[in-house]
Order: structure tokens, then C-alpha cells, then sequence
């Protein structure tokens, strides 16, 4: 079977994929205001242009070919298999699925998955009751739906990097941030003390160790 033949070009993978992965956090994030399909638009500009790549036209191999060639010879890197360039450049090549970074990223998107529907069960409760959101995961951090999105992505930069979303990565964590900071206005002029109660006692974006395992009452 040639690989090479079959490896892109395959634009209906692209279009599944993107779908699957666009749809799975509209799911769980469930935009509601303008601030929110903003969030998801750039999440979801990540995601196409990230599966563009490994199933559609392999830009950064390209790219980067005689490079790649001349430092790691004998490789086919118009193969599926050595988009994954983290495990192909450290030397994991027999099975790039089964590799150190490829797990490592299986567990950042999932784990970034996992956060946003638990922020988003805690949110919703928090706006039907209009109150501050303040138990589960905004216990411990103020936004933790920003930071599951951002570690989604960063799990799939570990998995297949390409020039790219390693450049949209820092940008869209840039914009994250500029989002964070709006919405914290907002909740200042909507809760005023509490929130400012709330915003002195949990961190942003990292909760730190005690932060991590401290209990809820």
C-alpha cells in the first residue's frame, strides 16, 4: 500500500473531523452571547486549520522537507504517521500513536474537555439562579472554560504541530485573556463585593497546588 498516495488529500476527514472536534465543544460549552461565539469561533479557527494540515495539505512539511530530510534521513514524511513530528524527531517512530507525546496530548484534550463541561454545568446553574458562579471547577480558577479551551489546543500542538496553529496558539490565548478580562468588568459592575470578594480569593487562570486539592464547603 503506498502511504504517501493516501496520507492528504483527504478532505472529507478534514471536514468530519473539524465538525466532530467543533460540535463536541459546542456541546459542552453551549454559546450564548456574543462573547461566547466569539470564544468558540477562534477555538473552532484552530481546529480546521489544524486538521487541514494532517488530512488535507501538509503545509509544514513542505515547508520544513529539506530540513526534515537532511536531519532525520530515511524517513517518508509525506507518511501519515511522521505528521506527528514531536515523536518522529525524538526518535518514537515504530508507532507515533503509542508514543510519549501522543499520550500526553490525548490527556490535555481530554482533560480540557472534561473541564468545560464541568464549568458549564456550574455556570448554568450559577444563570438560572443569577448568582456568581463560584463552586466546582470556579472554585478554583475564574475561567476555567477559557483554560479548557486553551489546553484542548495545546494537547493537539503536542500531537500534530504545524506552523500555523503554533502561530495562532499564543494569539488566541492572547484574545482569551483580553475575553477573561472583559467578562471579569462585567461581573465586577453586575456582583461588585462579591465578586471582588471572589476575584481576591481564586486565581485566574492557574490555581496552584493548594488550590488544586482544596476541599469545597
Amino acid at each position: 500500500m503506498n502511504t504517501t498516495e493516501n496520507a492528504y488529500g483527504l478532505w472529507l476527514m478534514v471536514l468530519l473531523n473539524s465538525a466532530f472536534f467543533i460540535f463536541f465543544a459546542f456541546n459542552f460549552f453551549k454559546p450564548q452571547s456574543r462573547r461566547d461565539w466569539r470564544t468558540l469561533g477562534l477555538y473552532s479557527a484552530f481546529i480546521v486549520a489544524l486538521f487541514t494540515e494532517m488530512y488535507g495539505f501538509p503545509l509544514t512539511i513542505y515547508f520544513l522537507s529539506g530540513w526534515l530530510t537532511e536531519k532525520f534521513p530515511g524517513v517518508n514524511w509525506l507518511s501519515h504517521d511522521s505528521g506527528h513530528l514531536l515523536e518522529m524527531m525524538f526518535g518514537w517512530r515504530a508507532n507515533p500513536h503509542m508514543g510519549p507525546f501522543h499520550i500526553l496530548s490525548a490527556l490535555f484534550i481530554f482533560g480540557g474537555f472534561w473541564l468545560l463541561a464541568s464549568a458549564w454545568k456550574v455556570l448554568y446553574q450559577a444563570v438560572q439562579r443569577n448568582r456568581l458562579a463560584v463552586t466546582g471547577p470556579y472554585a478554583r480558577i475564574r475561567h476555567p472554560q477559557y483554560v479548557a479551551f486553551v489546553l484542548v489546543m495545546f494537547g493537539f500542538l503536542l500531537q500534530w504541530p504545524t506552523i500555523v496553529t503554533l502561530a495562532m496558539f499564543p494569539i488566541l490565548v492572547w484574545v482569551y485573556v483580553r475575553l477573561a478580562r472583559t467578562e471579569e468588568r462585567d461581573a465586577e459592575n453586575r456582583f461588585g463585593g462579591v465578586y471582588a470578594d471572589y476575584q481576591q480569593r481564586t486565581p485566574a487562570f492557574w490555581p496552584g497546588w493548594r488550590g488544586l486539592f482544596k476541599r469545597q464547603s
